[in-house]
């Protein structure tokens, strides 16, 4: 388990915000194409682990050939919602109330790790990032749904300039350099798909070290 303890007042503000604004997110969720979901999530086996599971749309996508699911969120608010979509569906999903940024799991515990549109929130992206790394079993794979940054430069220009306003709306930063990111916490990408422009991707990635044997 991660030593890191994350700054109490950043995290407990974004937490505030994200279960004021459940049942608008519960909305909201429906906004990414489900085909989108699919595609990413048929590629699931073993045990996988979902950071911010949220509202628990993904659920209903995973494949028979996951054996066991483990979604953490850091909002109980979220997690209401969460529970319910469990109801409605026989697969086993256990849901926890943890930090992406510190997560209490042994190293190596998990195959697969999915994110759908969650590091725009996390506090410290390259510390969550690291936890995915620290948690996942050698060969294991990050699957990833995120929107972040354009790298078109006037629209990132202007993401830039209207994220301050994005996040006192929503908690979400529209500027992340996901793919700067990763690099720091020493994944590779081995997939990458633009689903909406450049904004909105698909990635496949893996532990640095698993590709080249270094990290």
């Amino acid at each position: 388990m991660s030593d890191y303890k994350p700054p109490f007042a950043v995290r407990d503000k974004i937490k505030k915000r994200y279960n004021r604004n459940a049942p608008v997110f519960q909305r909201m969720d429906h906004m990414m194409k489900p085909s989108w979901r699919e595609k990413l999530l048929e590629k699931c086996s073993g045990d996988v682990l979902e950071i911010g599971i949220g509202t628990g749309i993904n659920i209903p996508y995973y494949p028979s050939s996951v054996t066991s699911l483990t979604g953490v969120d850091f909002s109980p608010r979220m997690l209401k919602y969460a529970r319910k979509a469990v109801a409605k569906h026989s697969f086993p999903v256990k849901l926890m109330e943890e930090d992406a940024e510190n997560l209490p799991f042994a190293s190596e515990s998990f195959d697969v790790v999915v994110t759908t549109c969650v590091f725009c929130s996390v506090p410290d992206p390259v510390q969550g990032l690291n936890e995915i790394h620290r948690v996942l079993k050698p060969g294991g794979q990050l699957l990833m749904l995120e929107h972040m940054r354009s790298e078109t430069k006037l629209l990132g220009k202007f993401m830039d300039i209207i994220n301050p306003a994005a996040v006192r709306l929503s908690g979400a930063n529209i500027n992340r350099r996901t793919m700067d990111n990763l690099e720091q916490a020493s994944f590779v990408c081995e997939r990458e798909k633009h689903l909406l422009h450049d904004i909105v991707r698909e990635l496949h990635c893996k532990k640095k070290e698993d590709t080249d044997g270094s990290i």
